[in-house]
């Protein structure tokens, strides 16, 4: 615990504020919140309409991971 709060405090000394903490806090939660709809989405459909879009239940987290890191390069 000692290193995290170190590590921040670090951080906020090189310049990089209170408010870009903030903002990595919610992009990082944009992108997990993209992260979550996608593979809920995804593990609604059946095997069969998953096959139709080309994909396979085993593959659900990468392409969710793919769309969350993709939300964020916009």
């Amino acid at each position: 615990m000692a290193m995290a709060s170190e590590h921040t405090a670090a951080k906020v000394e090189h310049g990089f504020g209170l408010l870009s903490v903030i903002e990595a806090a919610v992009a990082r939660f944009a992108r997990y919140r993209v992260y979550r709809e996608t593979v809920n989405e995804l593990s609604k459909l059946s095997g069969r309409e998953l096959a139709d879009l080309g994909l396979h239940r085993s593959m659900i987290k990468r392409v969710a991971l793919q769309a969350a890191q993709e939300y964020t390069a916009r």
